[in-house]
């Protein structure tokens, strides 16, 4: 299981080698995001982003038919309108927090992941279903919007169109066609999500954190840019990592035959 630190009642931070497994662990809700896990996701996004033993991050969840249901709207109608606006800098602040990890993230989904729950795994660089994954964002039904970044990383990941029929309709999209549509991108065997997203984890932490960081975030930068403007980005990216010890390194182990030991800088 590895060291595992806790952020307030709801999420832990588990290690295991330089995969940091992000468990979200507030199973009577199945995992609804409330103001204090909100805070806590946060929390643990930003101690991960400070530090720089995590090569990857892989989201989780302890419960067994849900990954995230959403926000919670039983505190949501307790709210007053004044709280409600007061609130959603914490609730913003859970969604960017996961988005804007600078090492690749993987999302590992079954059961429902749903509203602000579909928006945690749209924040990930990957998805990682098994067949009892249930995703949507369903957020019009309850006279509200998507607010955890789902109309701008939906579009993003399958299209203006579908997009728009995901979110108008409101409706929930079972795993077969969730993965035809590209709204999760590898299916595995049910109950294997977790196993297989840290596999998966493990395999990217093996290569350059300089390089991994780097590519992610002209990944990320580049994405909506013209060609041209995309490939500056590229360029400034590149030579970030082109003088770095983790290149050095990486060459050398190749030339070598052994695997590279990677500094880290």
């Amino acid at each position: 299981m590895g060291d595992e630190q806790r952020y307030g009642e709801y999420v832990a931070v588990r290690r295991h080698g330089y995969v940091a497994e992000l468990v979200l662990d507030r199973p009577k809700a199945m995992n609804a995001v409330s103001s204090e896990m909100a805070r806590s996701v946060a929390a643990a996004c930003a101690a991960l982003s400070e530090g720089s033993a995590a090569r990857v991050v892989v989201v989780t969840s302890t419960h067994e038919r849900a990954f995230c249901v959403g926000a919670d709207l039983k505190e949501r109608n307790s709210l007053s309108d004044a709280e409600l606006l007061r609130q959603r800098p914490t609730s913003r602040a859970c969604y960017t927090g996961v988005l804007e990890l600078p090492m690749p993230t993987v999302a590992a989904v079954h059961g429902f992941a749903l509203g602000g729950g579909f928006e945690l795994a749209l924040s990930c660089d990957v998805i990682v279903a098994d067949p009892t994954a249930v995703v949507g964002l369903p957020e019009v039904s309850v006279g509200v919007i998507p607010g955890g970044g789902g109309t701008q990383l939906l579009p993003r990941r399958v299209g203006a169109a579908r997009a728009a029929e995901l979110i108008f309709s409101a409706r929930r999209v079972e795993a077969a066609e969730a993965r035809e549509l590209g709204l999760v991108d590898l299916l595995v065997g049910e109950g294997e999500a977790r196993a297989e997203a840290l596999a998966l984890g493990a395999r990217m932490a093996a290569n350059s954190p300089v390089g991994l960081r780097a590519a992610k975030r002209a990944l990320r930068l580049g994405h909506g840019l013209d060609l041209r403007a995309g490939l500056e980005v590229e360029d400034a990216a590149w030579r970030t990592v082109a003088f770095s010890g983790d290149r050095a390194e990486g060459v050398a182990a190749f030339n070598e035959k052994r695997k590279p030991e990677w500094p880290g800088e």
